[in-house]
């Protein structure tokens, strides 16, 4: 029961790739376990970490079909969607906020102001 090979910074060997190399060309881990792990060494802290997969097993990413872009376009509409006033912020609506900017931080009105 090995343990993984690891690797130093920028000195991994050809044959290995982070998950975002794999989509960079067009491929995906496609259920491999990972290979090996990649360790930048850092001061003060434990190393930074990546993961690496063989490149000889990975698989193709699977086209986007009709049903899952609208899927896609569904979910992104409802991030959208302010649920305090109902309209589409145009944006994603921030979760630390839970709304759209204007019902979050509303103007005060003009009464206000001078007084």
């Amino acid at each position: 029961m090995g343990a993984l090979p690891v690797f130093r910074w920028r000195l991994a060997p050809d044959g290995y790739a982070t998950r975002r190399q794999l989509r960079a060309r067009g491929l995906r881990p496609g259920g491999q376990d990972v290979a090996a792990e990649l360790q930048r060494p850092r001061r003060r802290r434990g190393p930074l970490v990546a993961y690496l997969y063989r490149v000889d097993l990975a698989k193709p990413v699977r086209p986007m079909t009709p049903a899952r872009r609208a899927a896609l376009a569904k979910a992104n509409r409802a991030r959208r969607t302010c649920p305090a006033c109902r309209r589409d912020a145009g944006y994603l609506i921030p979760a630390s906020l839970g709304m759209c900017t204007p019902c979050a931080f509303p103007k005060p009105s003009r009464a206000l102001r001078s007084a």
